[in-house]
C-alpha cells in the first residue's frame, strides 16, 4: 500500500498520531461511560516561566521596587486585592472574579531543588516527579490510567493543541490532542486512512506497534464523538480571535455538551521574558483576560461554573531583581490561581513572598505543588492521589 506521508503527519499533528485498526476500534464503541462525577478540571499552563512578582504584585514592598526599578508596577497602577497586594494592570476580569468570590491565590508554589531549565522544570511540573528523579508518564496520565481503563470513550482527558504534553500522558492509556473538533474529524475521515483500515484489517502486529495502534485507534474513534458533542451546545458569547479565545471558546461547548470530558488542557505562553517584559507579559495577559471574561460567563449561563475548576501554573517565576534588558530571568516559586464557582475558600491563601530571605537572588518555595495536585485529585476529581502521586501528602483547603 503507498503511503501519503503528508497525510500521515497531518493526523499526527492533530490527534497525537492517530491511525485506525478495528480490533482496536470494537473496544469503544456502546454506552459512554465517565469518570463519575460531573467535577471538571480546566489546567491552564503559562508556558514559558511567568513572572508572579508583576502579576501578583507586593505593592506595600521596598525591597520588589528597589529590585525593579525599571519594571516595577506602581500601586497606583495595580489592581487592588488588599492593602499589601495588587494584580497586574491588564487582569481586570480576573480582578472581578476575585471580586466576587471565585478565585483564589498560592503563593510561593514550586518543589524542592529548583531547577532552572524549561524542559526538565516543565517535566517536574506534568509528572509530578521530585527533581532528582525521571518520569515516563504525566501526572493526569496516570489519573487517566487509574479511573478509565474500561471507559467506552478515550475523550475523558482533551489537550487544545496539536501536540500531546507529557502531563496527559500516561502507562497505559493517553489524553487527545486537538485544535478544533471539526478539522480533527475531517482528518480522520479522509479516505487515506479507510485505505489504510481495509489494508490493516487481518494484520497481527506485536508490541510495541500493536499498543501504538492501539493509541492511534483510541483518537480516531473519539473523533467523530468530539465533534457531535461541540456541536450540541456551541458558545453564543463573542470570544476574542486569539488563540486562548478559540481554545477556551471550544472548552465552554463542551463542557456544556453531555461530553465525557474531566480534564481539559490549555497552553499560553511564551512567558519567557528575558527582554521587553513590560509589553509582552501585558500583551499575554490582556489576550488571556479577554477570554477568561466570555469563558466565564458561559459556564455560569450553562450552570457550570460551580462545577468547573481552573488551575494555572508556569514552570517557574522569575528572579526577584531584573536584569539589563527590560527583564528577568529563570527563578523558582511562583503563584497559582484557582478559579471556580465551587471554592471553599477564595482570596489569597498563603503568605506574600518573603522578598527578605531569598537563596541565591531567587524565592523560597514554601508550598509543594504536588499538594495542589493531591487536593484536585481526591477533593476535586475524587481519584486516588496517593497511587496516582506515588506518596501521600497533605490537602489544602480550597476545595
Amino acid at each position: 500500500m503507498h503511503v501519503n506521508r503528508r497525510k500521515f503527519l497531518t493526523l499526527g499533528s492533530l490527534a497525537t498520531g492517530s491511525l485506525m485498526l478495528p480490533k482496536f476500534l470494537k473496544a469503544f464503541e456502546g454506552p459512554v461511560r465517565g469518570l463519575g462525577g460531573n467535577k471538571v478540571l480546566i489546567v491552564l499552563q503559562l508556558s514559558g516561566g511567568n513572572d508572579g512578582l508583576n502579576t501578583v504584585i507586593p505593592v506595600r514592598n521596598d525591597i520588589y521596587y528597589r529590585s525593579r526599578p525599571g519594571i516595577s508596577i506602581t500601586k497606583e497602577k495595580a489592581l487592588a486585592l488588599r492593602d499589601d497586594a495588587g494584580l497586574h494592570p491588564s487582569l481586570t476580569n480576573f480582578k472581578e472574579l476575585y471580586d466576587e468570590g471565585s478565585m483564589a491565590i498560592l503563593n510561593n508554589v514550586g518543589y524542592p531543588n529548583p531547577d532552572r531549565s524549561h524542559f526538565r522544570s516543565m517535566d517536574i511540573w506534568q509528572t509530578a516527579s521530585d527533581s532528582n528523579e525521571v518520569l515516563n508518564s504525566g501526572w493526569l496520565g496516570r489519573y487517566l490510567d487509574a479511573q478509565c481503563l474500561d471507559c467506552a470513550k478515550p475523550t475523558q482527558v482533551l489537550e487544545m493543541d496539536d501536540m500531546l504534553s507529557l502531563a496527559l500522558s500516561g502507562d497505559k492509556m493517553k489524553g487527545i490532542a486537538l485544535r478544533d473538533p471539526k478539522r480533527l474529524y475531517d482528518t480522520s475521515q479522509d479516505p487515506f486512512f479507510k485505505e489504510m483500515l481495509n489494508a490493516g484489517m487481518h494484520q497481527q502486529t506485536e508490541e510495541p506497534a500493536s499498543y501504538l495502534y492501539k493509541v492511534m485507534a483510541e483518537t480516531v474513534s473519539g473523533a467523530d464523538y468530539i465533534f457531535q458533542q461541540s456541536k450540541l451546545r456551541p458558545s453564543m458569547l463573542p470570544y476574542p480571535n486569539s488563540e486562548i479565545g478559540k481554545n477556551l471558546k471550544t472548552v465552554a461547548s463542551l463542557i456544556s455538551s453531555d461530553i465525557n470530558t474531566r480534564v481539559y488542557y490549555v497552553s499560553l505562553g511564551s512567558f519567557d521574558t528575558h527582554v521587553g517584559q513590560q509589553d509582552k507579559q501585558a500583551k499575554l495577559f490582556s489576550d488571556l483576560n479577554d477570554a477568561i471574561k466570555p469563558f466565564t460567563d458561559d459556564l455560569k449561563s450553562n450552570h457550570r461554573f460551580d462545577d468547573v475548576l481552573m488551575m494555572s501554573f508556569s514552570e517557574f517565576g522569575r528572579r526577584v531583581s531584573e536584569n539589563g534588558s527590560g527583564g528577568t530571568d529563570h527563578g523558582t516559586a511562583n503563584n497559582m490561581f484557582l478559579i471556580s464557582g465551587g471554592l471553599k475558600n477564595k482570596g489569597i491563601l498563603n503568605e506574600m513572598p518573603d522578598l527578605s530571605n531569598l537563596t541565591d537572588g531567587d524565592l523560597n518555595q514554601q508550598l509543594d505543588f504536588k499538594r495542589v495536585y493531591a487536593t484536585i485529585l481526591n477533593n476535586w476529581l475524587q481519584a486516588d492521589d496517593y497511587k496516582i502521586l506515588g506518596r501521600q501528602y497533605e490537602y489544602l483547603n480550597f476545595i
